[in-house]
């Protein structure tokens, strides 16, 4: 592991932060090799598992930047479990991050936003599950507006050696040991964080590599920033049209592009808060928990900001399905504790 301190995984207080120690310009791999010589128990493991994502990140960065040249923008034709039209690249990177995380070895299962039920890897040895969402804000795929791609990752609590069951992923969002997103706009982007704080690597094409580009990411306390669908305004709750009519009183920005990892990365750093409130058509929150709202939270948390449901922290909730869905506000501190 790149982390093991006497905090458990998933909490926030008190983080060390070696990467500060690091300038910016460091390769991702030297950063997770310097991250592991810092814990004395680290195995390499999940260092191994971490470049395997960011190996498959690279491909789809390419497969996206040249959509327009090949017939693999569109709808694939078919759904997925949430009932929503799976689009070609939807499918692409789905086999991408699942070859990458099979080939490498270190992941005993996965659970996909693409896919019904848990995929066995067959490494049965492996001690790590992934959740993932592979292609997140794919319906902006043929507008060439941002995506991304959303992983969280655990430490197996089923026995070493036979196969992964749902209890590996419904441990629940604070025994996250790492988790990030990809953002593939103007430059393609990795943060993550492993429970130190949050880092962004962005990747340099003529090198081949993620370079260290954002040390310790900070959300500000306030922002100026919301941003949700305001074309459902008059489903959300009462409380919720209220915040967002003040919001538009004190001039602040309205701001949605419709990819979570979008709208999420542009609050992160400018501030701002991302709302997904329930609606009639969704009453208990559009947004998958396992493989969307914890990871978020977690980087969230990690970077000073705060991620709730309205009636909870979202790394609190007790997961009950791996494709559970979720309330989320998530954001700067004061925004979401207004909110």
């Amino acid at each position: 592991m790149i982390t093991l301190s006497n905090e458990r995984p998933g909490e926030t207080k008190s983080p060390e932060r070696p990467d500060l120690a690091l300038p910016v310009g460091t390769t991702l791999d030297r950063y997770i090799l310097h991250r592991q010589s810092a814990f004395r128990y680290a195995t390499g493991e999940l260092s191994q598992l971490l470049r395997d994502i960011a190996l498959a990140s690279k491909i789809i960065h390419r497969e996206i930047n040249r959509a327009g040249l090949m017939d693999i923008t569109g709808s694939a034709g078919s759904g997925n479990i949430q009932g929503e039209t799976q689009q070609k690249l939807d499918v692409v990177a789905n086999i991408r991050f699942i070859r990458a995380l099979k080939n490498g070895g270190e992941v005993c299962a996965i659970i996909s936003e693409e896919d019904d039920d848990i995929i066995h890897t067959g490494n049965s040895q492996a001690k790590y599950v992934v959740a993932i969402d592979p292609l997140d804000g794919s319906s902006n795929i043929d507008v060439n507006v941002s995506i991304g791609t959303i992983f969280s990752i655990y430490r197996r609590v089923s026995p070493v050696g036979t196969e992964a069951t749902e209890a590996d992923f419904l441990q629940g969002g604070r025994q996250q040991i790492a988790a990030g997103y990809i953002l593939y706009g103007s430059s393609t982007l990795l943060v993550f964080t492993t429970g130190s704080g949050v880092s962004g690597f962005t990747y340099d094409i003529s090198l081949g590599e993620y370079i260290l580009s954002h040390a310790d990411l900070r959300q500000p306390e306030a922002g100026f920033i919301f941003s949700c669908n305001d074309g459902n305004v008059d489903d959300y709750p009462v409380s919720v049209q209220r915040y967002l009519f003040r919001c538009k009183q004190q001039r602040l920005t309205g701001r949605y592009i419709g990819s979570l990892v979008a709208d999420f990365h542009r609050n992160l750093i400018k501030g701002g808060i991302y709302l997904y409130p329930p609606t009639l058509k969704a009453p208990a929150g559009k947004l998958r928990l396992l493989y969307e709202c914890y990871p978020m939270a977690f980087i969230a948390e990690q970077a000073g900001g705060k991620a709730t449901n309205g009636l909870q922290p979202i790394l609190d909730i007790v997961p009950v399905s791996l494709h559970q869905r979720s309330v989320l506000y998530i954001g700067s501190r004061t925004m979401v504790e207004e909110v």
